[in-house]
């Protein structure tokens, strides 16, 4: 097996059902990998599950509201199962609600809490609680974390949403740590993808023009490659390619990094 090859690994990829997430789906399955889709959406978490298997993968789905402990217990107990093991975690959910600082809305801001920073640490929990070597899993694994360059750059309009960001950063970090020090055998990165045109990504150049910032979301877009030294958006399969190379042998030595995909913009 190539070191960039996962056959025989078992993954969980937290919304998974669409864009980014269904992406990295994709592109682990392509590499070998069993997948579970993992997502709040059952109608498209099913589907991506059943376009998986389509084409040869071993995939399911399971009902995942990363906000909640229980929720994640499951998920992960139903990956173990139904897959045989589990071996590689995708931190993926989260959710980018615009607004400029002077009309921050706090219910906004404790959702973008509790998806992009407790979902990542429940997330990272379970995953050490089966992937350590007296867990149902058992064979350590490597965990990623979706970040983003909001983490990295000033772009306004997205100040709570950022902040969220950088704490997938240090959630990491301490986390891989703390898998080394005790001996889970768990490797924990994350990535720092840069703007990309999936459903998201549209809605924040939607959302920045909304916001009085840019006078078009053509010219919203043409700010963001602006600052990329690639002189494009980032696409999904860019994010996804990375996100198996850090779940991949290729990547055995390296643990507690951020790995910007971003063509340069945060540098």
């Amino acid at each position: 097996m190539g070191v960039y090859e996962l056959d025989g690994r078992k993954a969980l990829v937290s919304g998974g059902g669409q864009g980014l997430g269904e992406g990295i789906a994709r592109a682990l399955a392509r590499a070998g990998a069993a997948v579970m889709i993992g997502d709040i959406n059952t109608e498209t978490g099913k589907a991506t599950a059943a376009a998986l298997r389509d084409s040869g993968a071993t995939a399911g789905f399971v009902e995942l509201d990363v906000r909640e402990d229980s929720s994640w217990e499951a998920a992960v107990g139903q990956t173990v199962s139904e897959l045989g093991g589990f071996d590689i975690l995708i931190n993926n959910a989260g959710v980018e609600l615009s607004a400029l600082l002077v009309d921050l809305d706090p219910d906004d801001v404790r959702r973008m809490l509790e998806v992009n920073i407790l979902g990542v640490g429940l997330g990272i929990k379970h995953a050490f609680r089966a992937m350590r070597p007296d867990g149902p899993a058992g064979a350590g694994g490597a965990v990623i974390s979706m970040s983003s360059v909001a983490a990295t750059i000033a772009f306004p309009g997205i100040a709570a949403y950022s902040a969220t960001k950088s704490a997938v950063d240090r959630l990491t970090r301490v986390a891989a740590m703390e898998s080394g020090k005790l001996g889970y055998g768990v490797r924990v990165n994350c990535l720092y993808p840069g703007l990309v045109a999936t459903e998201m990504g549209v809605k924040l150049a939607q959302d920045v023009v909304e916001l009085g910032l840019f006078p078009s979301v053509d010219e919203a877009i043409g700010g963001v490659v602006g600052l990329t030294p690639l002189g494009r958006l980032g696409e999904v399969a860019d994010m996804a390619d990375a996100a198996v190379f850090l779940a991949s042998d290729a990547a055995r030595f390296i643990t507690g990094a951020a790995l910007p995909v971003d063509g340069g913009m945060g540098m």
